[in-house]
């Protein structure tokens, strides 16, 4: 998992409650709170950004909102401005982005 890389201290917070979990002195559920506090955030996307995306995958707005599960009409607002991604969209968005179309598939 990537951590913010903008604050060592987090940093460090982070991999202590990682050796403390795998040792079993935090559960599983604190541990969750604790990788949630420590993950970057997700950058957001905008109308430019997802066709410039888009294009670069080759992939039609039709293919594109069955890829991230949402209709084509929520892509096309996206593209236009109207809307913004948000939530798994916002994610999944940015897991193409990082790792390209078979990271999704």
């Amino acid at each position: 998992m990537n951590t913010n890389a903008n604050s060592p201290i987090l940093d460090a917070v982070h991999k202590t409650a990682q050796d403390l979990h795998r040792l079993g002195f935090i559960d599983k559920r604190k541990m969750a709170r604790f990788d949630a506090l420590c993950i970057e955030p997700v950058p957001a996307y905008d109308s430019e950004k997802i066709r410039a995306l888009r294009e670069e995958l080759k992939l039609s707005q039709a293919v594109l909102a069955a890829v991230l599960n949402t209709s084509v009409s929520t892509v096309r607002k996206w593209e236009q401005g109207d809307k913004h991604p948000s939530g798994p969209s916002l994610k999944l968005l940015n897991l193409l982005d990082r790792k390209g179309l078979e990271a999704v598939l």
